[in-house]
């Protein structure tokens, strides 16, 4: 093992050992402090902290330090199927909530027009708000619908933060299957503001639109979630073997 290997475990069984003997929403060390006591630079100290906070264990604060979070349930969910956070999460007995709601009225830029198969300018709702579990953020979410499709006069008292619940309970238009891409970004000020993290953090984000029976994009998403409070998997059948079903 190399000497910088040898650091990197020391230190990496030194901090999850703090962690462990540190009680849950009590706020850790500072990094200067940490990566002096440790005597590790705080570059090697962030990279250890990303690991641990990846794995939901601890949680950090723009402008207010590093928390402990604790082993902490994780929405663990195939992508074949749909559904709501608020779904997952009744599943697993999590109890979620929603924190800052944001409705907006917005024109149609240039590229929600073309995902959307609308004209620029075209009226548009935009609703944003954050998913908690415990009272912390673990989700960021973003939806743009037509006026048509969903305007604020539909946005009832009691809702949750679900889109996609809210559109099912009204039943119209009638949904069909919903194109997805995957990828992971770094935050940006609007997902800094609402995770209360740092700027150029690593988050998960779905890109989504959701398509009716007739093909038309009624729901333009982007989902924004921390890493260590979801597991997305997806079943992949082998090309040219038959399904279990059919042996």
């Amino acid at each position: 093992m190399s000497e910088e290997m040898s650091v990197y475990q020391r230190l990496h069984n030194d901090l999850s050992q703090l962690i462990q003997n540190t009680p849950k929403g009590t706020k850790l060390p500072s990094e200067p402090q940490l990566s002096k006591d440790m005597g590790i630079s705080r570059a090697t100290l962030r990279e250890v902290m990303r690991t641990f906070e990846s794995q939901g264990l601890i949680y950090r604060r723009q402008g207010l330090g590093t928390f402990v979070v604790g082993p902490t349930q994780i929405i663990e969910t195939g992508l074949e199927v749909l559904e709501s956070i608020e779904t997952q999460a009744k599943k697993i007995g999590l109890d979620v909530t929603m924190g800052h709601l944001e409705i907006n009225n917005i024109e149609a830029d240039v590229e929600q027009a073309r995902k959307m198969n609308l004209s620029q300018g075209n009226p548009l709702v935009e609703i944003r708000r954050v998913i908690l579990s415990e009272g912390l953020p673990i989700a960021y979410l973003i939806d743009i619908l037509p006026v048509e499709i969903l305007n604020i006069e539909n946005m009832a008292e009691d809702f949750t933060g679900s889109v996609l619940d809210l559109l099912l309970q009204i039943g119209e238009p009638t949904l069909s299957v919903s194109k997805t891409e995957i990828s992971a970004v770094h935050a940006q000020p609007d997902a800094v503001k609402a995770f209360g993290i740092q700027r150029g953090d690593t988050l998960l984000l779905l890109s989504s639109i959701l398509f009716d029976v007739d093909g038309n994009p009624v729901d333009l998403s982007y989902s924004y979630f921390l890493p260590g409070h979801f597991r997305l998997q997806i079943v992949r059948k082998i090309g040219g073997v038959p399904n279990p079903s059919q042996l």
